[in-house]
């Protein structure tokens, strides 16, 4: 396994994200489809993937006392700057707010959901004066494919050639391992990952807010309280489930925070670093064990979504992210494969059936859950708590495991999915 793809995997992997990841990628796509425009918007119509839809519809716009697409679309026209990506939705003032709310007052902007597409998609067309500008998003957030104006292509590429997805080929190949992966991050010089404690400091600053403010439902807050109170113990779960929780209550809520996402999705990036951040803080564990221990989480997690896919009915915090934190928080303990291997059999044991819902501010109860989940299969797997492969979707590998999680989420749970989605739509 080459060091140098780890790294370019980590880097393409491990980004900031303002806002939640969905609304961000369609005020993406309506920034790069705005940008060939000079005159007044009058219409702006994305077509979005069902999951797309579902994760960006009830969580709050950073900079703003809004939620959903229809603001997200209008701001990203509205501030353009497409050369932010995920960062797009960054800084809003209170002329492109108010901007951005009189389109949506006025109906200008509209959201379809096209059930037929299964993957990525976005389509962003914004009409200015006499000029339609459409901007189409595929397979990965910022994965611009094509753009044409008033009908001539300006820029187009391969769907996958410059995606993140040429960098998962290091962990794709049908022979990978986690062994594997294990070595890899003991061998890379880890001043080569030290960029990864930037995600920490920044996930770090969202729980932080998260608990100075009692964001969205407070839930942070209410497990900080608790532990002060003595109703629960100030331990290495507590500590994991506040940060993650805190964290998530600020995003969700849409403070004007970053954070650091993992595999396409900022929830994970906050379960698969403070949770971590927790046990080797409690550890007493190194810099430079923090930094592998980080490495290896996010590595895990994106090895699972490879399986899962980017988007699912199955809540990736808990079945990707806490699996990754889980074989983390066991290496930071001195756990060999078979250790971790025991955690991420006892995560899926666990937390298979987490259905997602779209992102929303009671996300923060679900990842608090796979949060302490990570740390309690830890514990266990260190105690030689081993699952057995005659357990449900269990098999005697890790790898094979991990694979028959990925039949669960799909062709498995796509009915489950359509019928979140309806609910949904029906609800809104």
């Amino acid at each position: 396994m080459n060091h140098r793809s780890i790294i370019e995997l980590l880097k393409a992997e491990v980004v900031p994200t303002s806002g939640c990841t969905e609304p961000g990628a369609v005020a993406l796509a309506t920034a790069h489809a705005s940008g060939y425009l000079s005159d007044p918007i009058n219409q702006i119509i994305v077509h979005v993937n069902p999951n797309i839809f579902k994760n960006g519809v009830a969580v709050g716009i950073p900079g703003t006392d809004q939620t959903g697409l229809h603001i997200a679309a209008a701001l990203g026209a509205i501030k353009r700057h497409p050369e932010k990506q995920l960062m797009v939705l960054e800084n809003v003032t209170d002329e492109d707010l108010q901007a951005a709310k009189n389109l949506v007052k006025q109906n200008i902007v509209q959201i379809e959901v096209d059930s037929t597409i299964s993957t990525l998609w976005i389509k962003a067309q914004v009409k200015a004066g006499d000029n339609l500008c459409e901007a189409i998003i595929r397979d990965r957030h910022t994965n611009v494919v094509n753009i044409t104006l008033n009908g001539k292509n300006v820029f187009s590429k391969e769907s996958l050639s410059e995606s993140t997805t040429n960098f998962r080929a290091v962990l794709s190949a049908e022979n990978t391992k986690i062994d594997d992966i294990i070595k890899v991050v003991e061998e890379i010089p880890y001043t080569d990952m030290s960029f990864l404690l930037d995600g920490v400091e920044m996930n770090l600053h969202a729980a932080n807010t998260g608990l100075d403010k009692k964001s969205g439902l407070g839930i942070g807050a209410m497990f900080s309280e608790m532990v002060k109170n003595g109703v629960l113990s100030n331990d290495i779960v507590s500590n994991a489930r506040i940060l993650t929780a805190a964290a998530t209550d600020a995003r969700m809520a849409g403070e004007n925070i970053q954070v650091m996402s993992s595999a396409g999705s900022g929830n994970h990036g906050i379960t698969v670093t403070l949770p971590v951040y927790a046990a080797a803080k409690n550890l007493g564990s190194s810099e430079e064990q923090l930094i592998r221990a980080i490495a290896l989480s996010h590595l895990i997690t994106i090895y699972v979504k490879i399986h899962t896919g980017s988007l699912s009915a199955l809540c990736g915090c808990a079945v990707a992210a806490a699996t990754g934190a889980a074989s983390a928080i066991t290496w930071l303990m001195g756990g060999k494969e078979p250790n971790v291997a025991a955690a991420i059999k006892l995560v899926i044991a666990n937390l298979t059936g987490m259905i997602c819902d779209g992102g929303k501010v009671g996300c923060a109860l679900k990842l608090a859950t796979a949060a302490s989940c990570a740390v309690e299969s830890a514990l266990l797997a260190q105690g030689n708590v081993v699952v057995p492969a005659t357990n449900g979707i269990l098999a005697e590998t890790p790898e094979d495991t991990i694979a028959n999680l990925g039949m669960v989420s799909n062709p498995g749970m796509l009915t489950t999915d359509k019928i979140i989605l309806d609910l949904m739509l029906n609800k809104n």
